[in-house]
């Protein structure tokens, strides 16, 4: 009986040490140590012995027991270290591994383009609070309290005299109010109306433009749109002036391009009409220098305002706005 408690020691440190990774650790401390090890049997065969041998041979089996216990622990710490130390290390004969390019989503590079296109035309860029006044929102700009004008903006009102600005147009009379003419300006921003289908979400981004000097004309609204488009788009897009309304300019006009899905033979983009509303424009009221102190009778000017992703929407052929703000990746990395 003490020869073979001898020869399971001796076999016990000989397969430890042959061992070469830690699931052959685990798998041989189960076939010693287990329920059914080899020396939990034994243990338990230790009441078959005459009476005068059982305690000399349950002393000696369990610090064998001990013995092999140890050793399997320190063979699994060693095999863990080398583990952890393999996966820290550094192989240099590996190729590198290419950290993971963030890109601009693409209304803001579609904002970035058009702030672009209208900063080679000498417009400066302004940018102002979301949360406006009343005053500055709607009154500084022709629309009175009361007006049918404000139906136009489904508003989020903060309280009876703060708002969420529906428009950046704000701006125009916030910069005009610091600076005398000339004053040429595009106001890119977020902006938010109530309002969510296809085409529309409550948050949206819009940029204006606001040029006011002596001798300004409808004429100079014209070429500064003209270029506009043909940079954001290219120069075989045609646009057109359509007679409009707005509180805060006077003539106002819709500005429509030939379709840029079918140009101009008619679809279902353009409902068949050949033709893309995207801007609104106009030449700047006299009541908006009344309410900044311009001279009416010396200086004129114009205004115009596009939503940025009404322009994504058109330059890169998408027809759902919300999917600007799904955050599905596999959409973003289109761009």
């Amino acid at each position: 009986m003490e020869n073979n408690l001898d020869q399971i020691h001796q076999n016990g440190l000989a397969e430890i040490e042959a061992t070469e990774n830690s699931n052959d650790i685990q798998d041989l401390a189960v076939r010693y140590l287990g329920r059914k090890g080899i020396l939990t049997q034994y243990l338990r065969n230790i009441s078959k012995l005459p009476a005068e041998q059982r305690p000399a041979a349950g002393k000696k089996a369990n610090e064998i027991k001990t013995i092999l216990d140890k050793a399997f622990k320190r063979a699994a710490e060693k095999f863990a270290s080398a583990g952890s130390a393999k996966d820290d290390g550094i192989d240099v004969s590996l190729p590198g591994r290419a950290a993971p390019a963030g890109y601009l989503h693409p209304i803001t590079q579609i904002n970035n383009q058009m702030c672009d296109i209208f900063s080679s035309l000498g417009f400066d860029i302004a940018e102002g609070p979301e949360v406006e006044s009343d005053y500055y929102n709607f009154e500084a700009l022709n629309f009175p309290k009361d007006h049918p004008a404000r139906d136009m903006q489904d508003t989020f009102f903060v309280s009876e005299d703060v708002v969420l600005r529906t428009h950046t147009s704000p701006l125009q009379i916030r910069i005009m109010e610091k600076h005398p003419p000339p004053v040429r300006i595009v106001c890119p921003g977020k902006v938010y109306r109530c309002d969510s289908d296809l085409t529309h979400t409550p948050m949206f981004h819009q940029v204006e433009g606001l040029l006011v000097d002596e001798n300004i004309s409808f004429g100079d609204l014209k070429g500064v749109l003209t270029t506009f488009v043909h940079q954001m788009f290219d120069e075989q897009t045609s646009l057109r002036f359509r007679p409009s309304f707005f509180p805060f300019t006077e003539p106002s006009a819709e500005v429509d391009i030939l379709c840029v899905m079918c140009r101009g033979k008619g679809c279902r983009v353009c409902s068949h009409t050949g033709w893309i509303e995207i801007l609104g424009s106009g030449m700047v009221h006299p009541a908006l220098y009344e309410n900044v102190g311009y001279d009416a009778d010396r200086y004129t000017g114009f205004a115009f305002g596009m939503g940025v992703e009404r322009i994504a929407m058109l330059k890169y052929g998408i027809d759902d706005i919300r999917k600007f703000f799904d955050n599905d990746m596999r959409f973003l990395e289109q761009f």
